[in-house]
């Protein structure tokens, strides 16, 4: 199957009606799902990577998870809070043996995959090889709760923009694709601005597309909202990103501890605060007041539609108080 759209709202009301009418029944090792196999996705405007539904728009989570990988972390205790279905792929030890940021910055030990990335295309920006491998072949070799989904990330430059292919071996349409989608191309963005270039097209191949027989209501309640007008992020501003990525953490974990701060205390340029901002709304959830700040606060307006479903949901500071929201 082929799915070439705008955005991601697009791509979800194709797919979802494609996996209700033609998605055959298949045994996954966590229950039945509806499966189709070799799913390709091209979306011709990455930066619409946030769905408009009350339901699968989910920027906080996403950017949790996208701050996750940057981080360079396999620690259960950084991403449940943001995902708390994590929970279920966790080792003995706390560590998510599957989880893509020591893969992107530590690779066995020792290869910093973005890095070499940006460095082969700017020494050679027509390469083919700028290809991030996710899954390892040791990851066939012992008994693991969890292995990578994707498999590979190849960027290519072409025409002054950055286009990013992600493989996948596996993809649960429901709760994965809108994150896979958000994080995959908010690193494109990066690296792309990172060599001086705008962002071009995203490409998403998968093996397994499906869903898990138990929300197929929920695919049906998304349907049912209709068709969503198609909305970008802000572009991301010039000049090297990867620069902010520890000040952002910081800030992260500032507001995971309860700190209140306006974000440009940490990043001045808008696009960044307001990223940040969604870190701050996530760990503000259920304080109203405290959301009518923030959300006064927001640059953009494409963030603010979001914030109200964060009024009800309490606050989560610790381990034992996770388990309402998840992707």
């Amino acid at each position: 199957m082929q799915i070439e759209k705008e955005g991601i709202d697009d791509v979800l009301h194709v797919l979802y009606e494609a996996l209700r009418k033609d998605g055959r029944y298949h045994k996954g090792s966590r229950g039945g799902t509806r499966e189709l196999l070799s799913v390709a996705i091209r979306i011709r405007n990455a930066r619409a990577r946030i769905s408009r539904s009350e339901d699968r728009g989910k920027p906080f989570s996403a950017v949790g998870e996208l701050l996750w990988y940057l981080a360079g972390s396999n620690k259960l205790e950084f991403i449940v809070p943001y995902i708390d279905l994590y929970k279920e792929d966790a080792e003995d030890d706390g560590t998510l043996h599957g989880a893509y940021g020591p893969r992107l910055v530590n690779m066995r030990d020792k290869i910093n995959q973005l890095e070499n990335v940006v460095d082969l295309l700017k020494a050679k920006p027509g390469s083919k090889r700028a290809v991030i491998q996710l899954f390892d072949a040791n990851d066939l070799v012992g008994n693991f709760k969890e292995i990578p989904c994707t498999t590979t990330a190849q960027f290519l430059v072409r025409e002054g923009r950055v286009h990013l292919s992600v493989t996948m071996r596996s993809n649960d349409a429901y709760y994965g694709l809108p994150h896979d989608v958000f994080c995959f191309t908010m690193l494109q963005e990066m690296v792309a601005r990172r060599l001086g270039y705008d962002i071009g097209e995203y490409y998403h191949y998968v093996g397994s597309m499906h869903v898990y027989e138990d929300f197929l209501p929920d695919l049906d309640n998304y349907l049912e909202e209709g068709w969503h007008r198609t909305e970008s992020m802000p572009p991301m501003p010039e000049g090297n990103p990867f620069d902010l990525v520890g000040t952002i953490l910081k800030a992260e974990a500032a507001a995971r501890s309860g700190e209140t701060f306006r974000s440009e205390d940490f990043v001045a340029e808008p696009y960044w605060a307001d990223v940040l901002r969604l870190v701050q709304v996530f760990w503000a959830s259920g304080n109203g007041e405290r959301l009518d700040q923030l959300k006064s606060e927001f640059h953009s307006q494409i963030y603010r539609t979001h914030l109200e479903s964060r009024r009800h949901l309490r606050r989560r500071v610790n381990l034992d108080t996770v388990g309402e929201v998840s992707k």
